[in-house]
């Protein structure tokens, strides 16, 4: 499955610190700032604000083991769409 940029999913594999760690410190990063950042009235309250946040994440959060640069900077050029 790819999406528009490319890029595709890929699993990982079972006690692997390396991959682990990274999908651990996105749950870790989801849960302060988006999930339990506020209270919501509803779980569809909740879900409406998911989007949103991962969008912050993947393109304008600067992110300290890139540089200070959103993941999809390793993806493309961040001309092409602002970060």
């Amino acid at each position: 499955m790819e999406d528009y940029l490319g890029a595709r999913h890929v699993r990982t594999r079972p006690y692997t610190p390396r991959t682990n760690g990274k999908a651990e410190r996105f749950i870790r990063t989801s849960l302060k700032e988006w999930a339990y950042k506020q209270a919501y009235e509803s779980s569809a309250e909740r879900e409406e604000y998911l989007q949103p946040w991962i969008d912050r994440y993947n393109y304008r959060r600067p992110h300290t083991s890139l540089k200070m640069k959103p993941p999809v900077s390793r993806l493309l050029n961040c001309e092409q769409r602002p970060c």
